[in-house]
């Protein structure tokens, strides 16, 4: 059942200092800058955060880090043209990084949210990637064990919202938002009453 409330300030108040945020989100695609814009009014500190991409300028995910909320990222695409502000802080040894293949980020996040311990992918096996890693040849191919990521919260984007929690994203912007929506804040462009959206669409929180 979804909790309403009436602004995004009261929305992330609860978010302690040290906490792992899922944050949706592909580039600026369905990222929920106004939550983000709240948790740093908030002012919680030393944030692990979970995203597809590291920020982009001096918004949203970018001001947080800017900000120095943030303590490490784990990501898959930390750098583009405009990611100086990730740059900036990671190179100056001010950020840490964890880089995570990002179909292997889905799964790792859709795992913590299924109650699955572990599972074996071969994605980044020889290389760089696989360090510290146990290895598993299944059918002749190696195979890396994965570990779910669990977040104590999850910001994410929604376009529309039911009384009862299920979600409908717009178009792009569902990217990573359903994989994340196990324990969720969610900002929604509109909100309407139980039986109102398709079920074949819906995904619930």
């Amino acid at each position: 059942m979804m909790t309403l409330v009436p602004d995004a300030d009261e929305a992330v108040a609860g978010i302690a200092d040290g906490s792992c945020i899922l944050a949706g989100g592909f580039g600026s695609a369905g990222q929920p800058v106004e939550l983000i814009e709240a948790l740093l009014r908030q002012g919680a500190r030393e944030l692990t955060v979970v995203s597809n991409n590291a920020g982009n300028g001096d918004h949203g995910l970018a001001a947080l880090l800017a900000a120095g909320r943030v303590r490490k990222i784990i990501c898959s695409f930390p750098r583009q043209k405009d990611s100086y502000v990730f740059d900036g802080l990671y190179r100056a040894g001010e950020l840490e990084l964890e880089i995570v293949p990002q179909g292997n980020l889905a799964e790792r996040m859709r795992a913590a949210g299924a109650g699955i311990g572990a599972f074996y992918c071969p994605t980044g096996a020889g290389t760089s990637l696989a360090e510290g890693k146990e290895t598993r040849t299944i059918d002749g191919r190696e195979y890396l064990l994965e570990f779910p990521i669990r977040g104590d919260v999850a910001l994410i984007k929604a376009h529309v919202a039911d009384s009862m929690g299920n979600l409908t994203y717009r178009k792009t912007a569902r990217n990573f938002g359903p994989v994340m929506a196990t324990v969720a804040i969610v900002q929604v462009d509109r909100m309407v009453e139980a039986g109102r959206i398709d079920p074949e669409t819906a995904t619930p929180t």
